[in-house]
């Protein structure tokens, strides 16, 4: 893992803070429904990283989390959602079976974003043409059908 780089970021009202280290292992735009309730927005961009490169490093009390597959069916789902008890930021989102964790690209300062595709482009609600590989759902590595559909 290349640790060279070193990037910080903080909730809306700096009650929670965190660092990261490295590069993600993969950035894009996701189309789901999910994303698009948690985030309210017609899509999220997201910023796939190992979870050794991420760290709370003020504030982690002040984190609160929602696991949807959980509290609906009563076993763990796939992603942790963390926000800022105070401000209601957004923070981080856990995915343990993927073994990544999901950073809201926007609250990483001084980062650029650099998406390489877009995932669960079935649910969209905003088509975009912009060249990027638009999947049905997630790519074959990540578990999903491989599908990729027309801009």
């Amino acid at each position: 893992m290349d640790n060279t780089q070193k990037y910080t970021g903080s909730c809306f009202c700096g009650a929670v803070e965190f660092s990261l280290n490295g590069q993600p292992e993969l950035m894009g735009y996701c189309h789901c429904d999910s994303c698009r309730h948690w985030s309210a927005g017609q899509i999220n961009a997201f910023t796939l990283w190992n979870p050794e490169s991420f760290k709370i490093t003020k504030g982690s009390g002040n984190l609160a989390g929602f696991d949807k597959t959980a509290a609906t069916k009563n076993e763990q789902g796939p992603s942790q959602r963390m926000w800022c008890k105070t401000c209601g930021s957004h923070v981080v989102i856990e995915h343990p079976t993927l073994n990544l964790v999901d950073v809201p690209a926007v609250i990483i300062k001084s980062f650029t974003f650099a998406p390489g595709l877009h995932v669960h482009y079935q649910e969209t609600v905003h088509p975009m043409k912009d060249g990027l590989p638009k999947f049905k759902d997630l790519p074959a590595e990540a578990g999903g059908s491989g599908e990729v559909l027309p801009e």
